[in-house]
């Protein structure tokens, strides 16, 4: 078996989850999150933990079977907990602002970069180099905070743009460091 997907997904209190055929609604305190799941992978409710199971030993149930059950684990604890990504913003005169519900970016271009994000998504600017993507969905924390990112990613020669939190960019060395 997968070990990944064997392992069971334990519900914490106030977690609900609904199956209907391959649909698999899981609700909680932070919002309700919706998945249909593969038709090979079969998921059921035992007490108060959820567990995946596959239909064979094939390459693709085995991966397909850990990549249902991560899934799933991560609905859970987003509904529950919540999905976190910090961006950092490097440079001068490089910033951010929230003007209503937009994210301002000033990033050296002609004009700030403005960008609402989908519903689901909350932006946050505590202070002008740090930006804070929140959600309960994992892969659209993600996919926002990759956008973000995108608008000026870190130069390779001065370590200016956007990262994320703890990125480390390794800068390359410039013309007069060539030696003859």
């Amino acid at each position: 078996m997968s070990r990944i997907g064997k392992m069971p997904i334990e519900l914490p209190k106030g977690v609900n989850v609904e199956i209907q055929g391959r649909k698999v609604k899981v609700s909680g305190p932070l919002g309700s999150l919706e998945m249909e799941v593969h038709p090979d992978i079969e998921v059921k409710l035992e007490g108060n933990t959820l567990r995946v199971f596959r239909h064979s030993d094939a390459k693709f149930h085995k991966a397909i079977h850990g990549t249902m059950r991560a899934l799933l684990a991560n609905m859970v604890e987003g509904v529950y907990k919540g999905f976190v990504k910090e961006l950092e913003i490097v440079g001068v005169g490089y910033r951010a602002k929230m003007e209503g519900k937009k994210l301002v970016l000033s990033l050296g271009y002609s004009r700030p970069v403005e960008y609402e994000p989908p519903d689901g998504i909350t932006i946050e600017v505590p202070e002008p180099q740090r930006v804070v993507v929140r959600g309960i969905d994992k892969h659209l924390v993600g996919q926002v905070a990759a956008i973000i990112r995108s608008f000026r990613e870190p130069d390779s020669y001065k370590g200016k743009g956007v990262r994320y939190k703890g990125e480390e960019v390794k800068l390359k060395p410039g013309k007069a460091a060539k030696t003859a």
